[in-house]
């Protein structure tokens, strides 16, 4: 029975050997970096706290140099974002903003001068507008090239959901929409 527990294959977190303590203190004595296990020496996973071959806790990557340094450079950053702010600020903004000249045009795209040309209230017409939006990504998802049967099953897919979305705005936007007197005779 003893043969039997001594062929069983080893789990993937058991180290294969135990370490001695002359193994412990090579280790120990051995600079490390701080993405490697002091104890068993693998690599760290990306953002894991704990070693996964021996499950002992990642320790503090950063030492007191290093913090001092970090330190250092936040101090150099924070000169360099008030020196920036105050080039910033010595531009007369106002100035260059009444510079630019809009198109005469422009004007007819405001939204409450949509709103009035439409005749819908302020929440109806932003449905309409997501309605709008949701007819365009299904016309938009039809520019997709399949390859494959399944690939042509999700582009459909993509494309009735984008529908349904246009069909619960428009439903939205005619349930907000305010009734005019016309309406109420």
């Amino acid at each position: 029975m003893s043969d039997f527990v001594q062929q069983t294959q080893q789990e993937f977190w058991r180290p294969d050997v135990m370490p001695t303590a002359a193994d412990i203190a090579a280790r120990e004595a051995m600079p490390t970096v701080a993405e490697a296990c002091p104890h068993c020496g693998t690599e760290f996973l990306l953002g894991s706290r704990f070693c996964h071959c021996c499950g002992r806790r990642r320790p503090d990557a950063a030492s007191a140099a290093a913090r001092s340094d970090a330190a250092a450079f936040a101090r150099l950053w924070e000169k360099a974002v008030a020196r920036a702010r105050s080039a910033v600020a010595g531009i007369p903004w106002t100035r260059l903003w009444n510079a630019i000249q809009p198109p005469a045009w422009l004007h007819h795209l405001h939204f409450h001068e949509i709103r009035g040309w439409i005749g819908l209230s302020t929440a109806s017409l932003i449905a309409f507008a997501t309605g709008l939006g949701c007819v365009a990504g299904a016309l938009l998802v039809g520019l997709l090239t399949a390859k494959t049967l399944v690939d042509w099953q999700a582009i459909q897919i993509y494309r009735v959901e984008w529908l349904l979305g246009a069909i619960a705005c428009f439903v939205a936007g005619i349930l907000l929409r305010k009734p005019s007197d016309q309406d109420r005779n």
